[in-house]
């Protein structure tokens, strides 16, 4: 992960921050601490602020229109 990496995902979890536990939000002040500083982070700490953008800044798409279900044709009816 380059430097420049690194400091989106701190920008971009800086609007997530309220949503976090107190512990996520002690290690995201951290890692801020240290972006501001302009230190590299450790392997494992890219790692946790990875799983952390991913868990509130990634928004996850559905792969289909949630609406499609409701509008769905039902199949024809074969006659008897």
């Amino acid at each position: 992960m380059t430097s420049i990496e690194q400091h989106k995902m701190i920008a971009a979890l800086h609007e997530h921050e309220a949503r976090m536990s107190k512990r996520e939000q002690d290690e995201f002040e951290m890692y801020r601490k240290r972006d501001r500083d302009d230190e590299d982070l450790d392997e494992i700490s890219k790692r946790r602020l990875v799983a952390l953008h991913e868990k509130y800044a990634v928004q996850r798409r559905a792969a289909s229109n949630p609406l499609d279900a409701l509008f769905r044709t039902p199949p024809p009816e074969e006659p008897s």
